[in-house]
């Protein structure tokens, strides 16, 4: 799917000038140079939450239906990785552009939700295997009209809900990643948060309750027509691969582009619990209250949530860290979810903890008496990237050895680039020569040569070894990405749906 051009924005604008809903927005000034309508919307929408944590929105759904906050939702769909995938209804981006054309579809759109003629189709279901498990987890595609509904009703929802947020949520937020998680938990088991609840929350996205979830959704939004949008989307059903319609009465079905913002309100409730004692005047809110109850044997706890995955790190012993998890058992509950009884552990720092991909462990550092809290790349994500390799280069295989080289690279880079923020040159060498290896097995088996033949394959008439390669593309090596510390930004971070800084005169 190509990029859409500066001109088609122009030309749609030009389309719907008329019909634009008056937002009260000034573009000519100062505060809102240089940003679209969209994004003033948003910071103003954004803006009056932060100020207000009471206020509950109404005529919100003229922006849902708004002409250019429908093309931008466009925009972001047709340019998303899955626009090539169809919905329940078969129907895929490429087929829109060329048979309707996207002015035309956008408005049909426009009036099917002004005319109340809307309703959101089931998502067609796709399972797929979870890493490094024979379990295979459920994933729903929704229609590529339910996709742009859903944005632009992101585009409107998320400025608002931001404001409400924790700063220790990091997952599907934006100017937030993964590394910001990691950071936070290096960061306060470095403090001496040294007991580490790591909570796994069983089935979270299939079972959040619809009625608690939109109990905290109608908490900010009073706009009754967005609201049953919203219920809309939850109780749409579900196209399994049989062919058969389910109804959905719980959860938010993976996928959909509206279901992590979702999830996140969802989970707001396990943020509240363990962040209200560090705000203002509570008792963990100063770094002196906070020792007089660690030396009381009160002690103090962090959360950190990244989407459905968290930990709680408490920095007095193990008694508080199932306190802790009795406490986000607690708060779950209502909201329809409930801890794995198995895989909620609690765990010292001295014995590692896996959180994102990462194990994070504390370890003395050699030759020294010193120790310091390391992240490393798990042993789960090791195995993950290692299988990938495994099933491209399995010594039946009669793939051409350049699309092969091209694929791993591909895999190598990518995870390379995740785990370059640890302690992962080790790590990194251990799956270069794992993939070297594979390669030259399969390449044995397929030419039946014997290491005389490898030896010339891979080597200078100098005897150098060279690295592998096909046509133009050479294997690449994790071991020559530069490893560096990732640096923690605490409450650095910058706010979403801000005005962008003046330019030096």
């Amino acid at each position: 799917m190509g990029k859409h051009s500066s001109m088609d924005r122009k030309e749609y604008m030009v389309m719907v000038s008329d019909s634009l809903v008056d937002t009260g927005d000034n573009p000519a000034g100062d505060e809102f140079a240089g940003m679209g309508l969209v994004a003033r919307r948003q910071y103003k929408l954004h803006r009056l939450a932060v100020a207000d944590p009471g206020h509950r929105f109404d005529d919100l759904f003229n922006l849902v239906a708004h002409p250019m906050f429908l093309y931008e939702a466009w925009v972001r769909v047709a340019n998303n990785h899955g626009a090539r995938s169809a919905g329940s209804d078969g129907i895929t981006v490429h087929r829109i552009e060329a048979e309707i054309g996207t002015q035309k579809y956008l408005e049909e759109i426009r009036v099917m939700l002004k005319q109340g003629r809307y309703r959101p189709q089931p998502v067609k279901e796709r399972l797929i295997p979870k890493p490094g498990s024979t379990k295979k987890r459920r994933l729903g595609i929704p229609t590529v009209t339910d996709r742009v509904v859903q944005a632009s009703l992101k585009l409107v929802l998320e400025p608002i809900f931001e404001a409400d947020f924790s700063s220790a949520s990091y997952g599907f937020r934006p100017n937030r990643r993964a590394h910001d998680a990691i950071a936070e938990v290096h960061h306060f088991t470095t403090l001496g948060y040294q007991w580490v609840l790591e909570g796994d929350i069983e089935a979270c996205f299939d079972r959040i309750d619809h009625t608690a979830l939109m109990g905290r959704v109608r908490a900010r939004v009073k706009d009754k027509r967005v609201c049953a949008l919203v219920k809309a989307f939850l109780k749409a059903g579900i196209l399994t691969e049989l062919g058969d319609i389910e109804d959905t009465h719980t959860g938010t079905p993976q996928g959909g582009i509206l279901s992590p913002l979702l999830a996140n309100i969802a989970l707001t409730v396990l943020d509240e619990a363990f962040t209200s004692d560090w705000a203002e005047n509570q008792p963990m809110s100063t770094a002196h209250r906070r020792a007089n109850r660690k030396r009381s044997g009160l002690g103090n706890w962090r959360i950190v949530r990244y989407a459905d995955d968290f930990v709680v790190m408490c920095d007095t012993n193990q008694n508080q860290c199932e306190q802790a998890r009795k406490i986000a058992a607690m708060v779950l509950q209502p909201m329809g979810l409930t801890l794995s009884p198995t895989k909620t552990l609690v765990t010292h720092i001295k014995d590692g903890v896996d959180f994102l991909g990462f194990h994070i462990q504390w370890k003395p550092k050699r030759g020294c008496n010193k120790g310091y809290v390391y992240t490393f790349p798990s042993q789960r994500a090791i195995r993950a990237v290692k299988q990938k390799a495994y099933e491209l280069t399995r010594r039946t295989s009669q793939a051409d050895l350049e699309t092969t080289l091209i694929r791993l690279n591909q895999i190598l880079k990518g995870w390379a680039n995740y785990f370059r923020h640890g302690a992962s040159f080790k790590t990194f060498h251990h799956i270069h020569q794992y993939v070297w290896h594979r390669i030259v097995l399969w390449q044995k088996k397929l030419h039946k040569w014997n290491w005389r033949d490898i030896r010339h394959w891979l080597t200078t008439p100098t005897g150098t070894w060279k690295p592998i390669s096909a046509g133009n593309t050479i294997l690449y090596n994790p071991e020559h990405i530069g490893i560096t510390r990732y640096r923690y930004r605490g409450n650095q971070i910058p706010r979403p749906f801000q005005p962008p800084e003046p330019k030096p005169a």
